[in-house]
């Protein structure tokens, strides 16, 4: 019998469920008695709230921007699909040696590792979404810092720098670093802040900059009044022991018994939420503390491909150099297994 391959997962943040994802949850679970039980217990704890069952939203006829993209229905979409996903691993193949994830991500990366057992991951996701649903504000632009072949653009990020500057001495607007996402930055804005930003950036690659449809000022002091709601909805006895290390938006490894229960609670309800996610840093930790022989991205979507592959490229690893030399790689022996892809996915679970 083969030996085991060492392996990262990372859980998918809120912006990984659209059009194409719909009926993912259906698909990944139908066919797994266990996965249908879990999804059925969601939708109930859904009934009970009296939000839509999360299995009517995933079979829906038509995907609808305004219902499945609302933060208390998306984020819940998001954590059923990725916990199952993650229910789905292969572990005979493969040793999970670390859990990371991107912004909502890090709630999904708790519920796997054991922190949120049970319902307790789906109640904090619920609780969050409709938290950011109905107390958030501001929104979130996002804009490239590397070319075409993914590699850092000195003069991208010195014209991404000036412009953010210039707008954050405007009376009426603010302007915060959100998310390092690999090759990218998502920035957090109030109303104004985010309507200087889409005019004063120049277009780039086509798409950017773009405002993310539906998304807060996350991450960032624009939600400074959310942690106290949070707490007083999701008490610290939620929060169990560890069962697998996890590395948090700051690249901080929380390893099993030897971390701060209160610590971690505070870092998930207050300062994540109103501090810059520093994706990039976890990835770079991941790597270069693990080493791991495969990294696997949970589903829904795809979207978390390219910021892991720009960090990968970022710092040479496996000689890296270029999104070309990534999708070689890809191509013959894959080092990031993204779930959402069919092809890859075959590879990652169990049969």
């Amino acid at each position: 019998m083969s030996a085991k391959q060492t392996a990262v997962v990372i859980c998918p943040g809120r912006g990984t469920y659209n059009s194409s994802e719909l009926g993912y949850l259906g698909r990944v679970s139908s066919k797994n008695a266990k996965l249908v039980s879990f999804v059925n217990e969601l939708d109930s704890l859904r009934n009970k709230a009296e939000q839509v069952p999360l299995s009517e939203l995933d079979d829906a006829s038509r995907f609808s921007a305004r219902i499945h993209g609302s933060g208390e229905n998306a984020s819940a979409l998001i954590y059923a699909c990725a916990l199952a996903d993650f229910k789905s691993i292969d572990t005979k193949q493969f040793d999970i040696v670390a859990i990371t994830g991107n912004s909502m991500g890090w709630y999904l990366a708790l519920a796997c590792a054991g922190v949120l057992p049970g319902n307790a991951g789906f109640e904090v996701v619920n609780s969050m979404g409709l938290l950011m649903h109905d107390q958030g504000f501001g929104g979130q632009v996002i804009y490239p810092l590397v070319d075409a072949q993914w590699k850092t653009d000195a003069k991208l990020v010195e014209t991404l720098n000036r412009v953010v500057a210039d707008v954050k001495t405007r009376k009426d607007c603010e302007v915060y670093t959100s998310i390092n996402l690999g090759g990218m930055r998502v920035l957090a804005g109030n109303d104004a802040g985010v309507a200087a930003l889409l005019k004063e950036l120049p277009c780039e690659q086509q798409r950017y900059p773009f405002q993310l449809l539906q998304h807060s000022g996350f991450h960032s002091p624009l939600l400074s009044h959310i942690p106290a709601m949070a707490q007083d909805n999701l008490p610290e006895q939620m929060f169990r022991d560890i069962q697998i290390p996890l590395i948090d938006g700051r690249g901080k490894i929380w390893q099993p018994h030897a971390y701060d229960s209160a610590a971690l609670y505070n870092y998930t309800l207050d300062q994540q939420i109103c501090d810059t996610y520093d994706f990039s840093s976890a990835i770079e930790v991941a790597i270069k503390e693990y080493a791991p022989d495969k990294i696997i991205i949970l589903g829904p979507g795809t979207t978390l491909g390219p910021p892991v592959a720009q960090a990968l490229i970022q710092h040479g690893w496996l000689g890296l150099q270029s999104k070309d030399e990534f999708l070689s790689l890809q191509k013959n022996e894959p080092f990031v297994l993204g779930m959402g892809i069919e092809s890859q996915r075959a590879t990652v679970v169990l049969t």
